[in-house]
C-alpha cells in the first residue's frame, strides 16, 4: 500500500508539474475544407435556373480535389414560419426549432440532386463523420441552421433567432479550422445599400468586421451575428460573399480567389 501511495504521489506531482508547462493551442482539424452556404431565398427559391449551375460548379470543384461541405438556407418559407411564430409570441427557442425544418428540406433536395455525384445528406449528429465522408469523395450536404434549437438565446431586440442559416457555415468553418466561409447569394457581394432597392448602390469589395459594425449599415448581406463573432474567431477570419447567378463566380471562390466581397476579422 505504501508503494502505491508513493507511485500515486509521484504521478500526481509529475502531472501537476507537466500541466503547468502546457500551453493550450487549438487544433485546425480540417483547414482545407470549404464550408459553403447556398442561399435559400437568393438561390433555392429561384429554382432550377439558379440552383443547377451552382451545383455544377460545386461538383467541378470536387473533381479538382477541393473538399466541399454544403450548407443550405431556408429562404421565403422559413421567413413565413418566423412571421407566424412571432405573431403567436412563441419563445425564441421554439422559433429556432421550427425554423430548422425548412433548410433541412432544402438540404435534402440538394442532396438528391447530387445523389449521383457524391451528395450525402447529414444531420448534426453525423458531423464527426465528415473526415470519413470527404475521404470517400462525398459531398456532404446539411442544413445551415445551427442545432441550438430550444436552447437558442434571445436577441435583445427581436424574437427571431439570431443564429440562423448564415451562422451555421461560419461556426462550422471555425470548428473545422477553415480560414474562410463562403456564401453563395444573388448579389455581387456586400453593398452600402440594398442593391435590389438601389441599383446604384456601391459594392464594398473588402472591409473589416469592426469597421462594418461601426458603419451600422441598414442592410448587410449576412447575419449580423457572424460579423460580431468574426473578430473573436481563432480560425475563420473571413466571410466571402459571391454571386451564384453569375457563371464561374462560385468556382473562382472555391479555388481561393478573392472575388465578390470579403469581410475579414
Amino acid at each position: 500500500m505504501s508503494e502505491l501511495k508513493t507511485i500515486a504521489s509521484a504521478l500526481s506531482g509529475a502531472t501537476l508539474t507537466g500541466a503547468s508547462d502546457i500551453k493550450y493551442e487549438p487544433i485546425a482539424l480540417m483547414p482545407d475544407v470549404k464550408c459553403v452556404k447556398i442561399g435559400g431565398q437568393s438561390i433555392m427559391d429561384r429554382g432550377r435556373a439558379a440552383l443547377f449551375p451552382v451545383l455544377d460548379e460545386l461538383v467541378a470543384a470536387r473533381k479538382e480535389g477541393i473538399q466541399v461541405v454544403i450548407m443550405v438556407g431556408g429562404g421565403t418559407r422559413a421567413r413565413h414560419i418566423y412571421s407566424i411564430a412571432s405573431e403567436l409570441e412563441m419563445p425564441v427557442g421554439v422559433m429556432a426549432t421550427l425554423g430548422k425544418y425548412i433548410p433541412m428540406q432544402n438540404a435534402r433536395m440538394v442532396q438528391m440532386l447530387l445523389s449521383g455525384k457524391g451528395g450525402l445528406f447529414i444531420l448534426p449528429d453525423d458531423f464527426e463523420k465528415l473526415p470519413l465522408y470527404l475521404t470517400l469523395g462525398c459531398i456532404p450536404v446539411m442544413s445551415g441552421m445551427p442545432p441550438f434549437g430550444y436552447w437558442e438565446k434571445r436577441d435583445k431586440d427581436s424574437r427571431i433567432p439570431p443564429h440562423r442559416t448564415d451562422a451555421g457555415p461560419f461556426l462550422s468553418a471555425e470548428f473545422l479550422g477553415a480560414r474562410r466561409a463562403i456564401y453563395i447569394k444573388d448579389e455581387d457581394g456586400l453593398h452600402e445599400h440594398d442593391p435590389k432597392k438601389d441599383p446604384s448602390a456601391k459594392r464594398i469589395p473588402r472591409i473589416s468586421a469592426r469597421e462594418l459594425i461601426d458603419r451600422n449599415l441598414p442592410d448587410v448581406v449576412v447575419e449580423r451575428a457572424c460579423i460580431e463573432y468574426l473578430p473573436r474567431a481563432r480560425f475563420c477570419k473571413e466571410l466571402q460573399i459571391v454571386n451564384g447567378t453569375k457563371p464561374g463566380e462560385v468556382l473562382r471562390a472555391l479555388r481561393g480567389e478573392d472575388n465578390g466581397s470579403i469581410i475579414h476579422a
